[in-house]
């Protein structure tokens, strides 16, 4: 995010499950046509989904492929503060080979095959920020990952598509919230979208 994150949660009043909604995931248009491209950059885990990975670290190893590493020591950034992760500190994923040390030769999550082959929702080991990108929650907002997106030629906006953010990440927004903090959400999207005067355009770009 390029915002100011002194004051950026200050422009934002509705809550939902204690985090702050910025309304430009109603309006912002965005279509992905890409294969694990956006994991390559890495991912801040919390300290928690940091341990859960490293109880399963046999397991893990086990679906990684030539291209990953088997050295648990090489798979983690240092820990570094960071209060918007539940337990206030946030962990790194390294790259190896150019992208994220779980990211297969294929593009996949070695997280999420894990348990899939386990038969288990298939977020159950992923961190959430992977799982919400391009959503994002900074300075305690939900927004859109503008930085993120804007490094990723194949992750980005199209003019010509008619799909909103909030459309397209239903079910991690389902994941986020619950059915019933995402019930919330469709309200406030409905108010918030009714409030636009017609023929006032919403800046759906940053």
């Amino acid at each position: 995010m390029s915002a100011d994150k002194n004051n950026f949660s200050e422009k934002f009043s509705k809550r939902i499950n204690g985090i702050l909604i910025d309304p430009i995931i109603f309006t912002y248009k965005f279509i992905c046509n890409c294969i694990g491209g956006c994991c390559r950059d890495g991912v801040y885990t919390d300290y928690k989904e940091y341990k859960k990975i490293l109880s399963i670290q046999e397991k893990v190893k086990e679906l990684m492929d030539e291209t990953q590493s088997i050295n648990v020591d090489e798979w983690f950034e240092p820990p570094e503060k960071d209060d918007d992760f539940e337990s206030g500190i946030a962990v790194g994923t390294e790259i190896i080979n150019n992208k994220c040390t779980f990211l297969d030769k294929n593009g996949l999550c070695t997280l999420q095959k894990l348990a899939l082959n386990e038969g288990s929702f298939k977020w159950k080991y992923k961190p959430l920020y992977c799982i919400l990108f391009p959503l994002t929650i900074y300075d305690g907002v939900l927004t859109v990952d503008t930085d993120h997106i804007d490094r990723l030629p194949y992750c980005n906006i199209d003019p010509n598509t008619k799909l909103t953010m909030y459309e397209a990440c239903g079910e991690e927004l389902k994941y986020l919230f619950g059915q019933d903090g995402f019930k919330e959400l469709e309200k406030y999207c409905e108010e918030y979208l009714s409030e636009i005067k017609p023929g006032v355009k919403e800046n759906v770009t940053k």
